[in-house]
């Protein structure tokens, strides 16, 4: 394979050359720390990134975009909490504008994704590591990002396409 064709893969359905790498990058927006998620480059796997503290919505904003430019993201996933039947509740409003406020700093899709107990989730994984609560605490929320990530990635599996 030649140096041009190694980032470059071919869809064995339609043989046309696409782009390899297709990282999502996740968030999971907290009133004191927001959580970062980052995909594999074939958007299969999900992993937590980093843990970046609240300061204000446009400063939050910018550094997720950044982040989601250094990483090469083709899309952003903002959680968005809901009620236990799916319904928006008072926490949503604020996902919602964060996901506003990234798309008019930057051109990389975002999409808002049902975060439901991602959190917890991520708690009750850290507690059955063993993870001690000092500990746990500058991990949980990125770790609550990947678990909203991969729940993204496995409802809408790699197909060499964008995402929609």
């Amino acid at each position: 394979m030649d140096a041009a064709a190694l980032g470059q893969l071919s869809d064995s359905n339609s043989g046309k050359i696409m782009d390899a790498s297709r990282r999502i990058l996740a968030v999971d927006p907290g009133s004191k720390n927001i959580g970062i998620a980052i995909s594999d480059p074939t958007s299969t796997i999900a992993r937590p990134l980093q843990v970046v503290k609240h300061v204000s919505m446009l400063l939050d904003a910018a550094q997720i975009v950044q982040i989601a430019t250094e990483n090469e993201a083709k899309e952003i996933i903002v959680g968005l909490p809901t009620g236990g039947s799916g319904e928006l509740i008072s926490q949503s409003r604020h996902s919602q504008k964060l996901a506003e406020v990234i798309r008019s700093q930057s051109e990389i899709s975002v999409i808002l994704w049902d975060e439901n107990n991602s959190t917890q989730i991520a708690r009750r994984s850290l507690i059955d590591l063993n993870i001690s609560v000092s500990k746990r605490s500058g991990h949980q929320d990125a770790l609550a990002a990947a678990v909203i990530l991969q729940s993204y990635l496995d409802a809408h599996p790699h197909n060499g396409e964008m995402h929609e």
